[in-house]
């Protein structure tokens, strides 16, 4: 069990408490204390390592069950006492430009918060320094650590939303920049990550929008810092909303530019062979002469006549000029 916990810790009067005996024992001296919670922070822990904690907390078998197996939309969800969201912090990886997605699983009641995470996106280190240094987080409970979080995770989005910018601004130098490289691939590339994009930070509007209205009993005295979060997701969802738009809009003049310059090559190769064709009739007229007079035959018209090889020449230069002054004509050449 111990393996999968990244962090445990009880908050009273505004103070962080090392647990240094088991989760039971802690549970149990929150409770007795009063005005105190538990925040324990999991990272994929299996179906017997949760155990303990539903032992010690009447956990729905529902929330459990998605908390482990994770694939869950944002999303929140009411069990009795016990509040279950669902996050999907993003990750950016530089170096190839994907967007990896993670999941966070929270468990809020009146004295605890239980954290289980999936994937390497949305690590609450960070959360857990900024709330144990502001007092008035740690005197929102639970309340404000949920805050907390969705602030974090919300700053991480409006960050990789400007990384998508640049991408996206990269991509259009690249399609007209005259240099014509087939970058189909990577526009559908990035239009892909802009959809898990969405699909991570879209359902999260209405999480916090049904916080926002009062509708989260355990979040009544936080509702202004989560005004403030759901404002920075709508601006952020805006923008995504842009960039998709943005990547359509590029692939369109992308295929449009590529389809000219194949018009462009196809209209080049019908000339040629035009040309071609014109080179190879005017060769074919005297060949065919030729070919005529050179069969041999021992009885043939003019074949001992004197005039008959000038004559042949003449005759095959006049068609020549004639053959070549109609394909001039005509365009061919």
């Amino acid at each position: 069990m111990w393996d999968v916990i990244v962090d445990k810790a009880i908050y009273c009067n505004g103070v962080r408490e090392t647990i240094d005996g088991d989760i039971s024992d802690a549970f149990s001296a929150a409770r007795q204390r009063g005005d105190c919670f538990l925040w324990i922070g999991l990272h994929e822990p299996t179906q017997e390592e949760f155990d303990l904690i539903t032992s010690e907390v009447r956990l729905h078998p529902l929330a459990v069950e998605d908390a482990i197996h994770a694939h869950q939309r944002p999303k929140l969800e009411r069990y009795d006492d016990t509040l279950f969201v669902v996050l999907k912090p993003l990750l950016y990886l530089e170096q190839t430009s994907d967007i990896e997605a993670g999941e966070l699983n929270l468990f809020l009641g009146a004295d605890f918060v239980i954290s289980v995470r999936h994937g390497q996106a949305g690590a609450l280190t960070g959360v857990r320094r900024r709330i144990e240094s502001d007092p008035a987080l740690l005197t929102a409970g639970p309340a404000g650590v949920l805050y907390a979080i969705c602030d974090q995770v919300v700053d991480t989005y409006s960050q990789i939303s400007h990384e998508v910018e640049h991408d996206l601004i990269a991509l259009e130098r690249k399609v007209f920049s005259g240099e014509h490289a087939d970058v189909t691939a990577d526009i559908y590339s990035l239009k892909r990550e802009v959809l898990e994009f969405r699909t991570a930070q879209d359902p999260l509007v209405p999480v916090l929008e049904e916080i926002v209205k009062g509708r989260v009993e355990l979040c009544a005295h936080t509702r202004e810092q989560f005004r403030d979060v759901l404002d920075h997701l709508l601006r952020i969802d805006a923008q995504v909303d842009d960039h998709n738009e943005l990547l359509t809009s590029a692939l369109s003049a992308h295929l449009a530019l590529v389809g000219r310059e194949q018009n462009k090559v196809a209209m080049q190769q019908n000339a040629d062979m035009r040309k071609i064709s014109s080179w190879a009739a005017l060769i074919a007229v005297p060949t065919m002469i030729a070919g005529i007079y050179g069969m041999n035959f021992d009885y043939m018209p003019e074949l001992h006549w004197l005039l008959g090889y000038p004559l042949t020449l003449g005759v095959m230069v006049v068609a020549v000029i004639i053959v070549h002054r109609l394909l001039r004509r005509s365009g061919w050449l």
